[in-house]
């Protein structure tokens, strides 16, 4: 058997081999991408779509591309400034190293103006540091982790990085809140990945949350992505008896986690964040093992206003299914970079990136949106539940 590379020597060499090519780009053309570069040229400004389309949580990713395409075709039909979106789409397959090399190939082959993606806090921040390095666009549809658009102090924004979503500590004090307000219950248990950034920033907001609200967390267990056999923990869970099981990961292991649940008798209600938004993890859990399950969303399909039942209908119509929340934010993610892009009457990035910090009431498909000091949206949250395999709305609850 030949032995692989380690993870950062292989992203090491790709960076430092694809690096010749951005510093020749860098001597004729300034900076990567500067004065709009190859990218914004001609009749199409090209923009990148670094997506998980295969592996852990290529659900996540398909339902952006699908999201994303269809915004496209409307954005073009008009077109911006005289010109049309073209997209390079990669496949980063859930993985924070081809994250990586995919948004160097953007960046320095392809000559994109922006980088949309990826579906989660891990593989977006894989990329940010190459968005900065090179003053191109990364807008990320769905991570939620803080971390993805500020430095290392917590608070200065990074110049180039913005997202299309809430984050993970509005997410998980909504969570906290609920469990505390709405099921009334005192007490409970954190079952989380510890190998995910997006699973542990929400396990931390929900239990700072908790606590403010005079509720104990009874028992702390984790598992790591590709696991599938969650029987030993839960039964470590289930001796706390807690009133309630907060499971803040993704459907593949989520579903295993809830049927498993069910099957040993625990009855409490479960919960969990945006990263339980899946078709497959009804196919997973099974409809009735669901029931008495809640997530934070983005947004509910179930939405009556006129914007939600126009998308709806347009992402039936061109995909024969419903869309889900990361389907929703790929195409906000689309018509929140148009709109700075028409707004800036430029491809250049350092236009586009200032446009974006003015964003203030864009109306989406998911909520209104105005952006904060630190490139994060200001908007609400919907809880869903499922019944009977089927999500339905509970409430909205406002920033």
């Amino acid at each position: 058997m030949k032995r692989k590379l380690p993870v950062f020597l292989l992203v090491f060499l790709l960076v430092a081999g694809m690096l010749a090519g951005c510093s020749g780009a860098k001597e004729s053309a300034g900076t990567a991408n500067s004065g709009g570069g190859a990218g914004g040229g001609g009749d199409t400004i090209k923009i990148g779509a670094n997506l998980e389309l295969s592996g852990g949580t290529a659900s996540f990713g398909s339902s952006i591309a699908k999201g994303l395409d269809l915004a496209l075709e409307e954005i073009n039909k008009e077109g911006i400034n005289g010109k049309k979106l073209e997209v390079i789409k990669v496949d980063n397959k859930s993985d924070a190293a081809e994250a990586t090399s995919g948004a160097i190939k953007l960046v320095s082959q392809d000559k994109v103006v922006a980088i949309l993606g990826s579906a989660t806090s891990t593989n977006t921040l894989a990329q940010t540091q190459i968005a900065q390095d090179n003053k191109v666009i990364l807008l990320t549809p769905t991570g939620t982790n803080p971390k993805i658009t500020v430095q290392d102090d917590g608070k200065t924004a990074k110049d180039y990085v913005f997202r299309a979503c809430f984050i993970d500590p509005f997410q998980g004090t909504v969570a906290a809140n609920f469990a505390s307000t709405t099921l009334k219950v005192k007490n409970a248990a954190v079952f989380i990945d510890s190998s995910s950034d997006y699973a542990k920033g929400l396990a931390d907001a929900f239990k700072e949350s908790f606590g403010k609200n005079g509720g104990k967390i009874v028992g702390e267990e984790a598992y790591v992505a590709k696991d599938t056999d969650f029987r030993a923990t839960l039964t470590r869970l289930k001796a706390k008896n807690p009133e309630f099981i907060f499971v803040p990961g993704y459907y593949e292991e989520v579903g295993l986690i809830v049927k498993q649940a069910r099957e040993m008798g625990i009855k409490a209600p479960i919960m969990g964040g945006d990263g339980w938004d899946s078709p497959k993890l009804v196919e997973i859990a099974g409809k009735d093992a669901l029931n008495n399950t809640f997530i934070t969303n983005h947004y509910s399909p179930e939405d009556k206003s006129p914007k939600v039942q126009d998308f709806v209908k347009a992402f039936q119509a061109k995909n024969n299914a419903k869309p889900d929340a990361f389907a929703a934010l790929g195409y906000d993610a689309a018509y929140f970079l148009a709109d700075a892009i028409k707004r800036a009457g430029s491809a250049e990035p350092d236009k586009i990136k200032a446009a974006l910090e003015q964003t203030k009431d864009l109306e989406l498909v998911s909520g209104k949106v105005t952006l904060d000091a630190s490139h994060n949206p200001i908007k609400s949250a919907a809880i869903l539940e499922y019944k009977n395999g089927e999500q339905t709305y509970n409430s909205t609850v406002n920033p």
